[in-house]
């Protein structure tokens, strides 16, 4: 009974596992059963790979993940370096994502969804902290946490940038690099 029991987990599990190789796979990712897919965002400064909060951004992640297959942030620019802050790329051409806060916190390497000062503008522009940023807790959509390449995030933030204060009241620090950081591709593997 015992050994009856084990050979139908054993074929339930192939059964699976084939099931799960059936299944289309968009163009460049791998079939791993039982590993998350992370981003591999190649810049012209390094690599740098990003792991998911999918259980507390579902909505963020999906759209970033076919964003990403799409090739959405190819050839785009960090456009904005605020050393002991955040760099930030993409923005425009998606919809606009209802507001996901939820309590992970803003540390070094976290992935987040930018928007403007309305909390359903978030749409494709992410930013990634150079710091701890506690303010920003609960009121941005984290979505994701660098995993590797600390060394390429400390590399953007301490490039050359062109100091602009923007918005209403000045306060808004855009600095623009000097040298354009160019996410040369962006992979869900």
């Amino acid at each position: 009974m015992k050994h009856n029991a084990l050979a139908v987990l054993a074929v339930l599990g192939i059964g699976a596992l084939v099931a799960f190789a059936r299944q289309p796979r968009p163009q460049g990712q791998a079939a791993t059963p039982g590993k998350a897919e992370v981003c591999v965002m190649t810049t012209s400064l390094g690599t740098m790979v990003f792991a998911f909060f999918e259980a507390d951004a579902p909505k963020t992640v999906a759209q970033f993940k076919d964003l990403v297959r799409k090739g959405f942030y190819d050839g785009k620019d960090f456009y904005r370096v605020v050393r002991g802050h955040v760099i930030q790329a993409g923005g425009g051409d998606a919809p606009n994502l209802p507001p996901e806060f939820n309590t992970r916190p803003h540390v070094v390497g976290t992935l987040g969804l930018g928007r403007t000062g309305d909390e359903w503008s978030g749409d494709s522009e992410i930013y990634i902290c150079v710091a701890p940023r506690p303010h920003l807790d609960g009121r941005y959509t984290v979505f994701g946490q660098l995993v590797e390449g600390s060394d390429v995030l400390e590399k953007i933030a301490a490039v050359p940038v062109e100091e602009r204060w923007e918005g209403p009241d000045k306060k808004m620090a855009m600095h623009k690099p000097l040298e354009p950081v160019v996410i040369r591709s962006a992979l869900i593997k």
